[in-house]
């Protein structure tokens, strides 16, 4: 039996050729590389939302004609200016500067807000809007302020998520309040506009 000798070569395996595969979307130069760069990123988005709204809910109060509706936006007008100055709790938590970045998603929910406005006639069915409104950016702050928590807890920054947990219970309570106004009179009593 002849036995051959092969001539055994190492080859190195060439590095993975960097592709973009069509509809990724190629991230910015300061882009975050890592959990905690995405977690702070979400609080400044967050920072500029609240700042905003602080200046969107006096104008939603203006325009509701409920007592009961006009009294939880008051209301949640106090607690959001509370979560700016909690949100500046985190912020020094983790020893930074608070800082705000623009939030596309608030300022669209406060432009929608705007329009529902414009687009009802004042009284129960503009009540109406203005809880459908509210509570859509009540659901995006429920989104964020859970997602941001989990970050926290998932870093280790157990009072950063403390305090996060504070703003999510409170954002809940102002939902399920809104809920409660429309289910007990305003939604019944805009839908008696349609037989009027």
């Amino acid at each position: 039996m002849e036995t051959k000798n092969k001539k055994q070569t190492t080859t190195k395996k060439a590095a993975p050729k960097q592709t973009t595969k069509a509809g990724v979307t190629k991230p910015k130069s300061n882009a975050a590389s890592g959990l905690t760069e995405l977690f702070e990123d979400g609080l400044k988005d967050i920072y500029w939302a609240e700042k905003a709204l602080t200046k969107a809910l006096p104008l939603m109060a203006k325009n509701a004609t409920s007592a009961e509706l006009i009294d939880a936006i008051t209301n949640h007008l106090t607690e959001t200016e509370e979560h700016v100055a909690r949100l500046e709790q985190v912020f020094a938590s983790i020893g930074k500067k608070a800082t705000a970045k623009k939030c596309d998603a608030m300022e669209g929910l406060i432009e929608e807000g705007k329009s529902i406005l414009e687009e009802t006639e004042v009284g129960v069915v503009r009540d109406a809007g203005i809880i459908a409104a509210s509570q859509k950016i009540e659901h995006y702050e429920i989104a964020t302020y859970g997602t941001l928590r989990q970050f926290a807890e998932t870093l280790g920054l157990t009072e950063a998520a403390s305090l996060l947990e504070l703003t999510l219970d409170e954002e809940k309570g102002a939902d399920k309040l809104l809920t409660e106004v429309a289910v007990n009179a305003i939604n019944v009593e805009a839908a008696e506009e349609d037989e009027a």
